[in-house]
């Protein structure tokens, strides 16, 4: 069984606090106020959860760079005050960054009850299988 470290947990709330941030300031017409907070909050989060050496070594990787320069890139757009092109910019280079894991998480969510019967709706279900297909790994 592993064992999950103080400084995890604490990582873990950052993150999910920064995931609701980020998602309460698109709901809220892109404030850039919450979208920056959020932003911080769910790097911070990371960082805690795997530790700051892992974490830079994650984003900065060779073949990586494209994707971490639009994922930080849509950041500092955010924070300059653009939030609407910062915040495409950030999804794109977050999907670049996190691709290799889609195929983890959709297969865990299919046999969740609920959501696994939802992805397995006909229109959604193709979609998600491209999305499930993923070559790249981490």
């Amino acid at each position: 069984m592993i064992s999950v470290t103080d400084t995890q947990k604490i990582g873990m709330g950052l993150t999910g606090f920064g995931v609701f941030f980020l998602f309460f300031g698109m709901m809220l017409f892109f404030d850039k106020a919450l979208l920056a907070i959020g932003n911080i909050l769910f790097l911070a989060g990371l960082a805690f959860v795997i530790g700051l050496e892992r974490t830079f070594r994650f984003f900065f990787q060779k073949h990586k760079l494209r994707a971490a320069a639009f994922f930080f890139g849509g950041i500092l757009i955010v924070l300059v005050g653009w939030p609407m092109i910062g915040m495409v910019l950030e999804i794109y280079g977050f999907f670049l960054l996190f691709r290799g894991f889609f195929p983890i998480v959709i297969g865990f969510i299919r046999r969740i009850p609920v959501l696994g019967s939802i992805l397995n709706l006909p229109g959604l279900s193709s979609l998600v299988d491209k999305i499930g297909e993923s070559d790249t790994m981490v």
